[in-house]
């Protein structure tokens, strides 16, 4: 070890910290190149994330075209009949009351973010009522800076306008002086969740086992005491090994006999009063980083530390058992999490805690992920209140840990290469530095001494370079004669730089070959594609096999010999949950009446396109090719379009089979130009005749880098034209089912519609068939681990077609990095020539339905994803009155009624067939449960509206139902119609021929958001500015040119969509 002043001992600050990377919503890959999916493939996936089955998702959306119908109940026309063709265009009661449920952590409510995304920006949330029968009342809407625009469907109406455009639509048989808004109080005290409208009844019944054991509830009487350590460290670690320390001292004297609970930090619990109510502790700690063997002992460090324990509160569990009873309300914050904290103490000491999961080499073999990276097997632990009381949540989950090897052999993986064969270059430099950047190493050249230091840095000179001063005279040592001399060590790597430990001021040296990475740290940068295929083949389970690994965790847990369980009078069952389900029968789909088969009904979450026409086919007379692939001769690009073009024909698309310009070959780095020059030669061709060019058909080369995400950003912001992606081993394989579902992307891209429920072209969907009803879905996706100057991408998608409900367009923000409340749903700001402007997402959908249906919205469901527990009132305080001031914008008295929906995917929840060989309950082919299982009791919340839903078939691993929690209900949906309604549309998906995980709206609002950081120039993406506020896409009159500003930075405005775009799915 050398330091760059005169050498002395190096100190050992700060060498034991851990640092817990934020958990991500999930992955927006750098890049993704679309390709029809025969199952809703893809998660969002990161190293950061625990990995707990193989999953996805399906696929995207816009502002839609179809055939014409009329509307039989107005007699009012809309440009057609009822037939469908082949291509064309389509033309509340107050809410269930209760008391105020207060905040518990993790899975349970709390002040706490999902997705590991830091506290929200304070922002005024306001409180929310169910709108009453009042008189008419124009909403005090408060003034906001000027902003930018969202990215389609830009409305620049002033308020008069958009009344009386809005009035001239009154509601039948609603007066306009119903509803209205009622002003926010300042309290938030009667927010409430809707009570549980009964449980559902329809499906067949069956009975399925939950990851859930109960947990019987103590009748201790717990105490909680604030903990103070001086000096303060923060490492929960070396926390937690004073406390131990402390413990092990003083249990049997001062402590009174108790075994106490720690959560690392601040506080202390024990199951009766201690002996005292405050107290201070002296401990002294040996120091770790120093391991010293045999008579050396003696030889290491001490740290002295003061500890002062304070009586803080009682934790009353009979509020809890008044809550589980349904008899309560208020979930009791603090006594859930006491528990889960004494659950959580023997497990922490055993393992590595990642969140709320734990880590082991001995629970599992490890994998080797590449690059030095490896996975480690571990569990999943929550205690949470359900209906059959406290229920301790176990699953099966693995994550990324960097492999323990000398830092030498890291970094001949990293560049995979070795690196004593030439000399490493600048870009191996940055690759280096970046993965090796808080990093804890430990030297190897010290015999028994093995101290541990943490990495923030490489040298900028060779090690053979580097000298270092060794007194105050001026006179310097190299650092290979410095570990010849001090160790007998020769270093043979001479070549390569120093690793930098320590702190910035005064760096201090070690050669690489020195030092060996301690084992144990858990990787949490994003992975790369390799490691991430690498991964999910770890995780991905058989549910009978994860089903035993489960129960296996759960009996080497022991939970009936944990000794703070046991001192905390907690028991475990240690046998699956029996819950009641449903399996909800699949809706019938409409297909074009020209096919042989008009209608389908999917079995098993699956059907196809054989012998079925869309029902309404989109056209495209004028499209061209572009081949960036290299090894993909003209004529097989060619041959590969013609094949394409006959599909869409086949598949009720009216496709011209022969491009406008012969296929254009070009290099993946000439993207923009050869863009630019094949689409200006097509309208050379076009523009004269008055016809537009409708799609371009793209060849991309397998590891395409960021070329997928180029072409995306300049045909959609810059060319106006639709692309459809394809890769070179599809061109060079090319089966039918690939054609037919690339033909179901093409044809939603261009206007058309693939498939509508039958039920909803018969009037027959409760709640959304009887009046003009519109379903939002709504997502936010925040940057990657590292990728600290990219801001967060809002996405809202609306139904743009009723009854059919099948149509989305959508708009996309960028606003705050980490903020979860969706800032540009609703916005207001002053323009100098026309006064007071309403905009925001919300209110452009509402006026987008309003001009391709012809009528305002009646009714509002609306589909929220990525929402974790702890921000449940967040969120709907505050998006639900973005809402309501969106409505009121439009016409001072309009207020639909809304139905708020949270859809969570990131659970551990999983279910399995009580009999595995039961056909009427498993899919015998996956092994999982049954498409449309529902549940609804027992494992669910204790007296809210929630439930869990499997709407897919899975296809390898055990499949993650989804989980919706109603948090405002102003529809008053049944438990059945708000079930069917969302597995139903779950079949309505635009990319393929499967159900799909989770509700379509909420789907594509995710694809929204990642097809939106495509369009993020490479400065924002990579390094600049973020500001704490939301832009759009356009920036509003007034504030055009620049970024909205809050503080001293700010958000890039995301390019403006081009119209025609804007009026498609483009992002499907």
């Amino acid at each position: 070890m050398v330091k760059n002043k005169r050498y002395t001992p190096p100190s050992a600050r700060g060498s034991t910290e851990t640092r817990s990377a934020p958990r991500t919503p999930g992955q927006d890959p750098s890049q993704r190149v679309e390709r029809a999916q025969q199952h809703g493939g893809g998660g969002r996936l990161h190293a950061n994330t625990q990995y707990s089955q193989q999953g996805g998702r399906g696929g995207g959306q816009h502002l839609s075209s179809g055939g014409h119908f009329q509307d039989p109940a107005s007699h009012q026309p809309f440009g057609g009949p009822v037939k469908y063709q082949a291509h064309g265009y389509y033309g509340h009661g107050a809410p269930r009351q209760r008391g105020t449920p207060q905040p518990y952590h993790d899975g349970h409510r709390s002040g706490s973010h999902g997705r590991g995304v830091p506290a929200t920006p304070s922002v005024t949330l306001p409180e929310l009522h169910q709108a009453p029968q009042v008189q008419n009342q124009v909403p005090v809407l408060r003034p906001s800076p000027p902003e930018t625009g969202s990215s389609s469907l830009h409305v620049e109406m002033n308020t008069g306008q958009v009344q009386l455009q809005f009035q001239q639509l009154d509601i039948p048989g609603q007066s306009s002086s119903r509803q209205g808004i009622q002003s926010a109080p300042s309290s938030t005290k009667s927010v409430r969740f809707p009570m549980r409208p009964g449980k559902g009844t329809f499906g067949s019944r069956c009975i399925v086992k939950a990851n859930h054991f109960s947990a019987e509830l103590p009748d201790k009487d717990l105490h909680q005491y604030d903990v103070s350590i001086t000096p303060d460290i923060p490492s929960r670690g070396v926390n937690r090994a004073v406390i131990g320390q402390l413990v092990t001292l003083f249990r049997h004297s001062l402590l009174g006999g108790r075994l106490p609970a720690y959560d690392g930090r601040k506080s202390l619990y024990t199951a009766g009063p201690l002996p005292f109510t405050s107290r201070t502790f002296n401990i002294v700690l040996q120091d770790e980083d120093d391991k010293l063997g045999g008579a050396q002992v003696a030889q290491r460090r001490e740290k002295h530390f003061t500890v002062a324990i304070k009586f803080a509160a009682r934790a009353d569990l009979h509020h809890l058992a008044m809550f589980l009873a349904g008899k309560q309300p208020d979930a009791p914050q603090e006594a859930i999490q006491v528990l889960d904290i004494v659950l959580r103490e023997l497990p922490t000491a055993r393992y590595s805690p990642v969140a709320r999961s734990f880590y082991s080499p001995n629970l599992g073999r490890r994998q080797q992920l590449g690059d030095g990276l490896e996975s480690w097997r571990g569990f999943y632990q929550s205690i949470r209140p359900t209906q059959m009381g406290l229920s301790l949540n176990i699953d099966m989950s693995s994550t990324a840990f960097i492999e323990p090897l000398p830092v030498i052999d890291f970094i001949a993986q990293l560049l995979n290469r070795n690196v004593s064969v030439r000399p490493l270059s600048d870009a191996d430099r940055v690759k280096i530095k970046k993965a090796l950047r808080g990093v804890k190493v430990e030297v190897t050249h010290r015999g028994n001494m093995r101290r541990k230091y943490r990495i923030f840095g490489l040298t900028s000179q060779a090690t053979r370079e580097l000298t270092f001063p060794i007194d105050d005279h001026g006179t310097v040592k190299t650092v290979l004669k410095y570990f010849q001399e001090t160790y007998g060590f020769n270093i043979q790597h001479t070549t390569l730089p120093c690793l930098q430990v320590g702190n910035q001021q005064r760096p201090n040296f070690l050669p690489m070959e020195v030092c060996k990475i301690v084992e144990g740290q858990r990787y949490s940068k994003r992975l790369n594609e390799k490691q991430i295929t690498a991964l999910l083949k770890v995780t991905c389970q058989h549910p009978q096999q994860r089903e035993l690994d489960i129960l296996q965790t759960v009996n080497h847990n022991s939970y009936h010999e944990d000794p703070y369980a046991r001192e905390f009078g907690i028991r475990i069952d240690e046998r699956l949950a029996s819950v009641e389900a449903r399996v909800l029968p699949p809706p019938r789909l409409k297909y074009h009446d020209s096919g042989r088969e008009k209608d389908v009904l999917p079995r098993i979450g699956q059907w196809n396109m054989r012998h079925k026409k869309m029902v309404n086919g989109g056209r495209v007379k004028e499209w061209i090719c572009i081949n960036f692939a290299r090894n993909v001769q003209d004529s097989a690009a060619r041959s590969f379009c013609r094949q394409l073009a006959d599909m869409c024909e086949i598949s009720g698309m009216d496709f011209s089979k022969d491009p406008l310009l012969p296929p254009l070959c070009t290099r993946a780095e000439h993207v923009e130009r050869a863009l630019r020059a094949h689409y200006r030669d097509a309208m050379n061709l076009l523009k004269p005749l008055g016809r537009e060019l409708d799609l371009l058909i793209a060849i991309l080369p397998d590891n395409n880098g960021p070329l997928y995400g180029n072409l995306k950003r300049i045909c959609e912001t810059d060319l106006g034209l639709v692309s459809q992606c394809c890769l070179t081993k599809h061109v060079f394989k090319t089966t039918q089912q690939y054609l037919a579902n690339v033909a179901l992307k093409i044809n939603v891209k261009v206007g058309g519609r693939n498939t509508v429920l039958v039920d909803a072209l018969s009037r027959r969907i409760p709640l959304v068939s009887d009046r003009p009803t519109i379903i939002f879905g709504a997502d936010v996706t925040h940057p990657h681990p590292g990728e600290d100057s990219s801001p967060s991408i809002a996405a809202v998608v609306a139904s743009q077609d009723w009854p059919e409900v099948t149509k989305y367009a959508g708009l996309v923000s960028a606003q705050t990095r980490r903020q979860e409340l969706i800032q540009d749903l609703f916005k207001v700001w002053q323009d100098p020539q026309r006064g007071t402007v309403n905009g925001g997402m919300v209110r452009e959908l509402l006026l987008s339905f309003h001009r391709s249906t012809g009528q305002k919205p009646q009714r509002i469901i609306f589909y929220r994803d990525g929402v974790s527990e702890g921000q449940f009132y967040q969120v709907l305080l505050y998006e639900l009155d973005a809402i309501r001031k969106a409505c009121a914008s439009l016409e001072s008295n309009y207020q639909p009624p809304v139905t708020f929906v949270v859809v969570q995917k990131r659970h551990h929840t999983r279910l399995f067939a009580n009999n595995h060989n039961d056909q009427r309950s498993v899919d015998t082919k996956s092994g999982n449960i049954l498409p449309g299982t529902v549940v609804d009791s027992k494992i669910c919340h204790p007296t809210e509206f929630d439930f869990y839903l499997c709407s897919h078939a899975g296809i390898q691993g055990t499949s993650r139902p989804a989980h919706y929690h109603v948090l405002w209900d102003e529809n008053n949906f049944t438990a059945d119609g708000l079930q069917t309604l969302t597995n139903n549309l779950c079949y309505t998906y635009a990319r393929c021929t499967r159900s799909v995980s989770i509700v379509p709206p909420a789907y594509y609002a995710h694809l929204a958001a990642f097809r939106a950081r495509f369009y993020m120039e490479p400065d924002t993406s990579d390094g600049g500015s973020v500001a704490s506020g939301a832009t759009t896409s356009r920036a509003p009159p007034g504030a055009r040119g620049g970024s909205r500003a809050a503080g001293n930075v700010a958000v890039k405005p995301l390019p403006e969509l081009k119209e025609n775009v804007k009026r498609v799915m483009f992002y499907c």
